[in-house]
Order: C-alpha cells, then sequence, then structure tokens
C-alpha cells in the first residue's frame, strides 16, 4: 500500500516551500506530479524549482484536451504540474499508465472528491427499470454495452469506473477512484485540520491509511516533523483577530442562522437587514475602504447581500490556497458551514462519523488566511453566526 503522509500544518507555516524544498533537494530521476488548486500556483510552481523543469498538460493535441495531454507527459515521464480540476478527471487509462511508473505525488490542499451526479430520481429508476444499470451492494454497475452515446453516457463512464453509488433509492454519488492514491509511490496531502475534512472522510470510507506530520522552519531549511496542536500557537493567532461581537450579530444567534438552507429560504426582508449589517460593520465599525475589504456568503445569496463599498470585495467561501487577498485588513464572513446532508448521509450510511463542527472551523480558517492574518498582521472579522463565533473560539482554546 502507497504512504499517504497528511502534512497538517496551521497555513502560512510554509507547507509550500518545504514542497518545493524537498523536489529541488530530490535525485533528478525521482519523478513528481504536482496538483494544486489554482493556475497561479502552477505558475508558482513552475517558476521556483529550479533543478528540474516541470511540464504543464495543456489543450494543444489532437483532442484539444489537457487531460489527453497529461497521459502524454505521463508517458514521456516528465514531472508534472496541474490543477486540481484536472486530476479530478482521472480515468481508467490514466491509473493504468501511473501505475509502475515511479512518480511521487503532492496534492497541495484537498480536492472534491465525492459529488452528486446530475441526474433526478426519475431518470435512475429508468435506468433500473430499462436495466441500462444494476445496483450490487450500491455500487452502480452500467450493464448496456451498446449505449454509446446519449444524454447518460457521461453516467455510464462513471458507472464503468467503478465510481458511482446509489444513495438511498434517490441519489447516484460519484467519488474519485480510490486507485489513483495506489498508483504513486509517495503520496503528500498538504493542508490544515485534515481529520476534519472530506478527503478524510473519503480515506476512511475506502480503508486508506495515512499518517500525521506537521512542517517546521529549523533556522536553515523547512522539515518534517511530528504532528502538535500546540505547536500551532492558537492563542497567539486568534489575538490577532479582532471579532466583532455587538448587536449587528443578533439575526445570527439561532443555531441553522446563515446555513445554506436559512439562506436560501431567508425571506427579502430578513435579507436586506443582513445587508444593512454588512454595510454597516464595513462602514461604521471597521471603517475600512473597498481595497481593505473581502466578505463571503454562499453564490446563491451573494447579489441579495452584496453592498455599496464592499461588493467588489467578495470571494467564495471555499477559497484556498491563493494569496491575492493578503493586503486584505476587514473581512465579513456571512455563512454557517454546514455539510451538505447527501454527503453526510452517503458517509455515515457506509460508517464513517462525520465531525461537522471540525469542518466549519476548518473552511472558516482557510477563508480567512486568505487576508493579511497570513503575514501576522491583525484584522477585523465580522462573524455574524452565533455557532461559528463559538466553534472559533472553540479552535483557539484546543477543544477542537
Amino acid at each position: 500500500m502507497t504512504t499517504v503522509t497528511v502534512v497538517d500544518s496551521i497555513m502560512g507555516s510554509g507547507k509550500t516551500s518545504l514542497a518545493i524544498q524537498h523536489i529541488n533537494d530530490s535525485p533528478l530521476e525521482k519523478k513528481f506530479v504536482y496538483i494544486t488548486p489554482y493556475l497561479d500556483e502552477v505558475r508558482r510552481i513552475k517558476s521556483s524549482v529550479t533543478n528540474r523543469a516541470f511540464a504543464e498538460p495543456t489543450n494543444a493535441n489532437a483532442e484539444g484536451r489537457k487531460l489527453r495531454s497529461l497521459k502524454e507527459l505521463i508517458v514521456a515521464g516528465k514531472d508534472i504540474v496541474a490543477t486540481h480540476s484536472l486530476f479530478q478527471t482521472a480515468d481508467d487509462e490514466l491509473i493504468e499508465l501511473l501505475t509502475g511508473a515511479g512518480y511521487t505525488l503532492i496534492l497541495d490542499e484537498v480536492m472534491d472528491v465525492i459529488e452528486k451526479a446530475k441526474i433526478n430520481n426519475q431518470d435512475i429508476k429508468a435506468l433500473l427499470e430499462l436495466k441500462y444499470i444494476e445496483v450490487v451492494d450500491n455500487k452502480v454497475r452500467w450493464v448496456y454495452d451498446d449505449y454509446t452515446n446519449g444524454r447518460f453516457y457521461d453516467i455510464k463512464l462513471l458507472a464503468n469506473a467503478g465510481n458511482l453509488f446509489y444513495h438511498r433509492g434517490k441519489f447516484l454519488i460519484w467519488s474519485f477512484p480510490p486507485q489513483v492514491f495506489q498508483t504513486f509511490d509517495e503520496v503528500y496531502v498538504m493542508t490544515y485540520l485534515f481529520h476534519g475534512q472530506i478527503q478524510r472522510y473519503y480515506y476512511d470510507l475506502h480503508a486508506m491509511g495515512f499518517e500525521y506530520k506537521a512542517v517546521n522552519h529549523n533556522g536553515q531549511g523547512y522539515e518534517l516533523t511530528e504532528y502538535s496542536q500546540e505547536a500551532e500557537e492558537r492563542p497567539e493567532v486568534f489575538a490577532l483577530m479582532d471579532l466583532y461581537e455587538g448587536n449587528l450579530n443578533d439575526f445570527g444567534n439561532q443555531y441553522y442562522a446563515l446555513s445554506s438552507t436559512w439562506l436560501r429560504r431567508a425571506s427579502d426582508e430578513t435579507l436586506g437587514v443582513v445587508q444593512k449589517n454588512i454595510y454597516n460593520y464595513f462602514r461604521n465599525v471597521a471603517k475600512a475602504s473597498g481595497k481593505e475589504i473581502i466578505w463571503t456568503t454562499i453564490k446563491d445569496a451573494q447579489v441579495d447581500l452584496k453592498g455599496k463599498g464592499y461588493t467588489k470585495g467578495f470571494i467564495p467561501c471555499n477559497m484556498r490556497a491563493t494569496n491575492d487577498y493578503a493586503d486584505r485588513s476587514a473581512l465579513a464572513y456571512v455563512f454557517n458551514r454546514f455539510l451538505n446532508p447527501i454527503e453526510k448521509s452517503f458517509f455515515e450510511d457506509h460508517g464513517v462519523k462525520v465531525d461537522e463542527e471540525l469542518l466549519a472551523v476548518s473552511d472558516l480558517l482557510q477563508w480567512i488566511w486568505r487576508s493579511r492574518i497570513r503575514n501576522g498582521k491583525s484584522i477585523s472579522l465580522y462573524l455574524p453566526s452565533s455557532r461559528m463565533r463559538r466553534l472559533l473560539k472553540s479552535w483557539k482554546d484546543y477543544e477542537i
């Protein structure tokens, strides 16, 4: 079994710098696949690695597809850097090419490793009745081989790859093929609070073992060390956050206030109150200019909650691994993070326990770290959900 090492260290501790140092110190015969969320980070890796040239998959091939380019680079034995979105399209051919090819995988931040397939319950039942698919131990198999084109061809591909599950008689759930991780000689996953993240539950689901490490700067360079929560100095980090406590939080006192469901069901009047409070916080409490602001909520509520002076500062609530906002000092996280109920029940039905509180604070901290706090500078933080404020304080006190 491939050894999976989770480098679990707080943002800004040097995980990417450690990876670059490791690559530069490695002999040229050792080959790497480096997967990162954003194209900016792809360029950073290409420019920062000095002992070899990393290749990036392109669309410049006969099929016009980056996946084909990725496969060609593997056949050629190149060191490769690519994005999460491309790596998630891994298929049986890619697995076959990677197997025994001698690559080390460095995964910068966790990926989306499960997803609800885009098919409704009525169409699922029709495929079952037509005997296009069958379900064995909750896994979906495509059995109608003569189906070569049509609206369900993507479902056929997922099923044939062995990564499609029938969940509670209503949904098809796609799972990233776990075999991919086993094709590498070594796997490094670089993130923070991995224990509460979906990829960790995915590893449990597929009985994939992993070990925790952390990163440390020893004065001369970066090194892997034993994992220790206390080394994170959480109280010192929390001290950099001027967390707002006042009546602009009143609408967020209920446990589920500002959750995805709450925001989608909220009346125009309620959303108007939320919008006015965001504006008041930035204008009268933080006294921030537009260039100092970042804020977030779910995509469906973005238009209703945007306002004068801060609209352009919106970044998605799942934003990770970018330094583009490292000068921002006034933040509003207008969201109460819960795991999607379908995803939660999918894991729990397979005996995998989910820690929603750790997941919520993990995503919150990742988002906060897009700001200048990553450079050790103080920030102003508007966190109107009482639950999210409680979780942040529990994290500070090492209770999470």
